[in-house]
C-alpha cells in the first residue's frame, strides 16, 4: 500500500500559484494551459481551495476550486499526472474538496468537463454529480463542454 497524504491551501500566494501552473502544464490532456493571469484573476479575493496529493511524498495530482458570485463553489481544475493514475487519487481529491466545501457552508459544488474525459465524467456521476448543461461543440463531439452540479445538503 502507498502512503498517500492530501495537502491544502486556502492562500493563494506566488509559491502557489507557480506549482499549480507547473502541475497543470504536466497534465498531458491539459494541451491550452491557463496563463498566470487566469489563476490570478480566479482565485484572488475570493474563498479557495487548492489540494495536493502526495504519493510516498511525490506531487501526483492537483484539484483546484473556488467561490463564484453566486455562493457556488466551482472545482475549476484537476489532473493526476499519468503514472500515478488508477489508483483512486481523483476520488480522494474529490471527496475531500466536497468535505471542505460543505464545511464551509457551501450548498453545492458546479464542475465543468468535456465529454473527451470520460474517466472524469465516470466519477463524477457515480459519486452523484447531476448534469445541468450541455454546450455542443459545432466541430467535435469529444469538445462537447459539459456542466455538472452535486447537492452538499443532504
Amino acid at each position: 500500500m502507498y502512503q498517500v497524504e492530501i495537502v491544502q491551501a486556502t492562500i493563494v500566494t506566488p509559491e502557489l500559484l507557480q506549482s499549480l501552473m507547473e502541475l497543470n502544464q504536466a497534465i498531458p490532456e491539459f494541451d491550452n494551459a491557463y496563463p498566470m493571469t487566469e489563476y490570478q484573476t480566479r482565485l484572488s479575493d475570493k474563498p479557495m481551495l487548492a489540494l495536493f496529493i502526495k504519493v510516498e511524498g511525490e506531487v501526483a495530482g492537483f484539484k483546484l476550486g473556488y467561490e463564484r458570485d453566486n455562493g457556488q463553489f466551482y472545482s475549476w481544475l484537476g489532473g493526476i499526472l499519468p503514472e500515478f493514475r488508477g489508483l483512486g487519487l481523483a476520488k480522494q481529491l474529490l471527496q475531500t474538496q466536497e468535505r471542505w466545501a460543505k464545511e464551509q457552508g457551501y450548498h453545492q459544488i458546479e464542475v465543468k468537463t468535456l465529454n473527451r474525459f470520460t474517466s472524469m465524467l465516470k466519477m463524477l456521476i457515480s459519486n452523484q454529480y447531476q448534469i445541468t448543461n450541455l454546450k455542443q461543440d459545432t466541430d467535435k463531439l469529444e469538445l462537447n463542454k459539459i456542466s455538472l452540479q452535486k447537492s452538499l445538503v443532504a
